[in-house]
């Protein structure tokens, strides 16, 4: 059972090693915000609403 916790152990950290080698390319200047973050403020204006009401 040790030696399993071990390699799911080595597993894990040698994949987390390959994806942070990988280059993300900038974006490009002048790039606007996606609708993602208004949809964010939108659903956490909605859920405070809601919570002050209980």
């Amino acid at each position: 059972m040790k030696k399993i916790k071990y390699l799911v152990l080595i597993i894990v950290l040698l994949s987390t090693q390959l994806v942070c080698g990988q280059m993300v390319p900038p974006p490009p200047p002048g790039l606007s915000v996606d609708g993602g973050v208004i949809f964010l403020l939108a659903s956490a204006l909605i859920y405070g609403v809601a919570k002050l009401r209980n």
